[in-house]
């Protein structure tokens, strides 16, 4: 299996249009090797060298987790966004070479879970496709309810549905009711698990409509959409470890910033939702501006905590322990 600083190299072995917005990749080992392993639920983190910038965007593995002999990633394309999902639809080409970070899995399934309920919204399905194929594969309990936008949005759902049946339901705008979380999720057996992902208005009414009805948080599991980096006014900040102070562009997060720059800051899901590159700030003059959904109000609050991936900072001085 070919690496390079950490990486793994992928040949893209198939495009395919799923929706006007959606695109699958399909993704082997050049040299036809089997690709580490993974469960259901992981995603990769795909480096693209764009000129002078580089893209590491993550996107969950809807391919089986017990065939390691290819990957499949879904991508959606954000007209507006930071340029890696333009990249890969504008411009890479079945037969291309692609750089990929191992498997990492921040949305894994409750081992054991009576029965699992999945809500998902669009693109949010990718992570439940090797969800279901692991459940499906252990005999385990579970339903998938989806919602689409359209008729044109429907495919990656009737895919599922060929597979699982009367188990996956389907919601599409216009021409069925609207999903309703609270009766999806009224008089399950004790011992069950939710799991939603899509737009951020879908896992608020999940997360609320569960603990309205007794749902404990540790039986509710999201993840969110998260745009990789940030943007915002541009700031200065002090690595005390290196010694150095770095500028962060607009258009830059403080990550890319000290990648760009060559130092190593670690990192996950690069969208404020892992707390993997939880920083602390050892001098501070002025306001932090959050931007994650790790740190709690009160960390925020406290300007002790920073997370370098998303958040940005409109401040005199910044000192944080990297």
């Amino acid at each position: 299996m070919n690496t390079h600083n950490g990486t793994l190299s992928v040949r893209v072995a198939r495009i395919e249009a799923m929706t006007p917005e959606i695109t699958r990749f399909t993704l082997v080992d050049p040299d036809g090797k089997h690709l580490p392993a993974f469960s259901g639920g992981s995603h990769v983190v795909v480096i693209l060298e764009d000129g002078d910038k580089t893209h590491r965007n993550a996107y969950s593995l809807m391919s089986s987790p017990y065939d390691s002999s290819a990957y499949q990633i879904a991508v959606r394309r954000v007209a507006d966004g930071r340029g890696g999902s333009r990249y890969l639809h504008e411009r890479v080409a079945e037969g291309d070479l692609l750089q990929i970070l191992q498997p990492a899995n921040l949305f894994p399934l409750a081992k054991h879970g009576r029965q699992h309920l999945f809500i998902a919204g669009g693109v949010g399905i990718t992570p439940v496709y090797s969800q279901l194929e692991e459940l499906e594969l252990k005999k385990a309990s579970f339903e998938l309810h989806l919602a689409v936008r359209g008729p044109g949005h429907i495919a990656l759902g009737r895919e599922l549905q060929e597979r699982y049946g009367a188990r996956v339901h389907l919601y599409v705008q216009g021409e069925d009711e609207r999903m309703d979380i609270s009766r999806i999720l009224f008089g399950r057996p004790l011992g069950s698990h939710v799991y939603v992902c899509g737009p951020d208005s879908m896992i608020d009414d999940t997360i609320e409509g569960a603990r309205a009805l007794g749902w404990t948080d540790s039986h509710i599991h999201y993840e969110r959409f998260v745009e990789q980096g940030s943007s915002g006014r541009p700031f200065s900040v002090t690595l005390a470890r290196q010694g150095v102070t770095l500028e962060v562009p607009a258009e830059q997060s403080l990550l890319e910033a000290a990648e760009q720059a060559g130092y190593k800051v670690p990192y996950l899901c690069r969208g404020g939702a892992c707390g993997y590159c939880e920083t602390e700030v050892l001098e501070v003059d002025g306001e932090l501006d959050h931007r994650d959904d790790w740190l709690s109000e009160e960390d925020k609050l406290g300007k002790r905590k920073f997370m370098p991936c998303v958040s940005r900072a409109n401040c005199t001085r910044l000192v944080v322990d990297l």
